[in-house]
């Protein structure tokens, strides 16, 4: 049988936890995802515009296996700053590598845009660093969706976009997504409320969205704004036991989930990133045929937590919600 987690969330993989900072005058925040131990980790951009931080340590060449951590963040470029304060923070816990008298952990990151949403950018010190250590710091089982951490400044095409997840769990295993939903593409069908993904609601985790009527009045997508100023960031977890290689495949079959959910997705200046972890708490190494299963399900997770962050998000800066559709 597979169904839902307790949480329908990616904390629902034992020993990832999330926490999320705000800087609410600017309209940005960052994401932080806090392994418990150091996991197994992959990684797949697929995006054409990625604004990303040792993401190459994780590819096939690279030496690094495991992570300490992962941030997800706001301000395009600077955001990537964020990863510093998640690393200070996990510093001091004693949690990295040991390197002569140094503890240097490692956390990859990647940002969306959303420096055109917040107030003044006239900081003199900006932000993200500072919201990526209260971020690692307010990790735990429980967080907050919409417009929280990465997600507040998120938009989905014309809509208010956010922080969403979901989770999984089958024959002894549970996989879980977590989706700053920032798409160019929109997660809703043309002239209405029915998410592209609606066949994959589970637990009337949108509200129970009804069927679409027929099919879509168009196929053509009405682009609100410019097209380059957008990203969808995920991150799956799952305690399945998982080599390097294998979760890189995961991450590969991971972006199906963004097809199901966005419309149009991967686009020119998306910058589309998927990360996965893996604690191997759950049974034995994974076999092709478990790992074919646990990609398939991965797919429908970050389908879901991307369409629920778009559902849980709030109307901010002129942006609507999904709520207020008719």
């Amino acid at each position: 049988m597979i169904r839902p987690g307790p949480r329908n969330s990616i904390t629902d993989v034992a020993g990832i936890f999330v926490g999320n900072a705000e800087d609410a005058a600017l309209t940005t925040g960052a994401t932080a995802v806090i392994p418990e131990t150091p996991a197994i980790a992959a990684c797949d951009v697929r995006g054409g515009g990625p604004g990303t931080r040792e993401t190459d340590a994780l590819g096939p060449l690279g030496t690094v296996e495991v992570v300490h951590g992962l941030a997800l963040s706001g301000g395009s470029a600077y955001g990537l700053d964020a990863a510093g304060g998640v690393m200070d923070w996990l510093r001091e816990q004693g949690r990295g590598f040991a390197v002569g008298g140094a503890v240097v952990p490692i956390v990859p990151a990647a940002i969306i845009f959303d420096l055109a949403i917040g107030g003044p950018k006239d900081w003199q010190t900006p932000p993200w660093w500072r919201l990526g250590r209260e971020a690692a710091a307010a990790a735990g089982p429980d967080f907050a969706l919409g417009n929280a951490g990465a997600g507040l400044g998120a938009k989905a095409g014309g809509l208010k976009g956010g922080l969403g997840t979901a989770s999984f769990v089958a024959g002894g295993v549970t996989i879980g997504a977590l989706a700053v939903a920032n798409p160019l593409g929109s997660v809703v069908m043309p002239g209405g409320r029915t998410p592209w993904a609606w066949w994959l609601e589970q637990a009337g985790e949108w509200g129970g969205v009804e069927p679409p009527a027929g099919p879509p009045a168009t196929l053509d997508h009405g682009f609100a704004g410019e097209a380059r100023a957008n990203t969808t960031l995920v991150v799956v977890a799952t305690d399945a036991r998982l080599t390097r290689a294998q979760a890189g495949r995961i991450a590969a079959m991971a972006h199906d989930g963004f097809a199901r959910a966005i419309r149009p997705v991967h686009a020119p200046l998306d910058g589309d990133t998927v990360f996965v972890l893996s604690t191997g708490r759950a049974g034995p190494p994974a076999d092709l045929a478990a790992l074919s299963r646990i990609g398939m399900l991965a797919a429908d997770c970050v389908a879901r937590a991307v369409t629920r962050g778009v559902v849980e998000a709030a109307p901010l800066a002129g942006l609507p919600a999904w709520r207020e559709l008719s």
